[in-house]
């Protein structure tokens, strides 16, 4: 969906915001959902391994609790994912 300049300023006056504010209430409720959504397959991969955070993981590796072979893609993922989680979250605090 393409939103017109036009429909963005009938919008603003509608909700009584500025074009700007408007815009970056969008913008701040967009990275909301996306850090949920972030947080959520943190929640579901740590869950899986019984851990909090990627640095536990990798520990477990370190200790020959784990099979690198069968978990090394949900390491990768989970560092990632932390990753954005804290650049998602630093964004939201500005």
């Amino acid at each position: 969906m393409q939103l017109k300049a036009e429909k963005l300023e009938a919008l603003a006056r509608e909700f009584n915001l500025s074009k700007e504010a408007l815009i970056e209430e969008s913008l701040k409720v967009f990275l909301e959902r996306k850090l949920r959504e972030i947080k959520a397959e943190i929640f579901k991969i740590a869950g899986k391994y019984k851990v909090s955070s990627v640095e536990e993981l990798e520990e477990l590796y370190k200790r020959g609790e784990i099979e690198e072979k069968n978990s090394w893609q949900d390491l990768q993922k989970l560092d990632h994912l932390e990753f954005k989680r804290d650049e998602l979250e630093n964004l939201l605090k500005e």
